[in-house]
């Protein structure tokens, strides 16, 4: 499972999301960082922000469908 660290109304946040759709990444999870204060200070600068649900991983905006296969295979 996946979880992406976002926004509402984020452009890049969407932007995201369409490349993750475009990659067809299995279960995934948005996260909106506004409803938890803890979150919004660990990734309010940083979102969109794509974590693997074992948390080892993270990859930040901007990534590609190329790169986001290749972040998909090394985990």
């Amino acid at each position: 499972m996946f979880i992406l660290y976002q926004r509402d109304d984020c452009h890049l946040c969407d932007l995201a999301l369409a490349v993750l759709a475009q990659a067809r990444v299995p279960r995934l999870e948005s996260v909106f960082v506004e409803a938890d204060p803890e979150l919004e200070t660990r990734y309010g600068a940083r979102v969109p922000v794509l974590r693997d649900s074992a948390g080892r991983r993270e990859l930040d905006w901007p990534f590609d469908a190329a790169t986001l296969a290749g972040w998909l295979r090394a985990g």
